[in-house]
């Protein structure tokens, strides 16, 4: 029996690179084929709203921005649960709390999926717009290949599909979600 993947995008795609969790699980979903189903969640700035998803998947992957002191901006981190709720975070963003604060109330729970965050510090959480400050543009190749390789550890067989899309192309369905490809997963 396969176990239940969920991959959710956590993110505010207006505020430049808070929104890189949204582009990277869209650009995985386009650009990738698995050997299993996977449910792709534009997880967006729902919080609470996604703590069904927690109880309903064995495995949930949640992408997104994370602060933390002494990281400099591009560090990739991939935590469990526990790792990620030990005290070391900043909440920067109100995404960020909610994030932290549903993974706190679901782990008292009695089921809970085996929840890992693949997070990425931010340069610019700040400016109003769709797009990647540089710094996270030149990590974002390492960025995708976190994500891949976590997939893998669950796993997931990964093959590269021929749609080939760039994160250009996945940026512009976001900043023009009424085009064909909505900005929803």
């Amino acid at each position: 029996m396969n176990k239940k993947i969920a991959i959710i995008g956590s993110g505010n795609a207006f505020f430049k690179d808070e929104g890189v969790g949204l582009y990277a699980v869209k650009y995985i979903k386009e650009n990738y084929d698995f050997s299993a189903e996977i449910e792709f969640v534009d997880g967006g700035t729902l919080g609470f709203l996604l703590m069904p998803l927690l109880q309903e998947f064995e495995e949930v992957i949640i992408v997104n921005t994370a602060s933390e002191d002494g990281l400099s901006v591009g560090k990739i981190m991939v935590k469990s649960c526990n790792e990620f709720l030990d005290g070391t975070l900043i909440k920067k963003t109100a995404n960020e709390v909610e994030i932290a604060e549903m993974l706190q109330i679901c782990s008292m729970a009695d089921h809970m999926a085996n929840t890992t965050l693949i997070s990425i510090v931010p340069q610019d959480i700040i400016s109003v717009e769709v797009g990647l400050s540089e710094a996270i543009r030149s990590v974002w190749s390492e960025y995708i290949k976190t994500i891949l390789d976590v997939l893998q550890k669950c796993g997931i067989e990964v093959v590269e599909s021929k749609k080939n899309l760039s994160l250009e192309e996945i940026l512009y369905t976001f900043a023009n979600p009424s085009i064909e490809h909505r900005r929803g997963f």
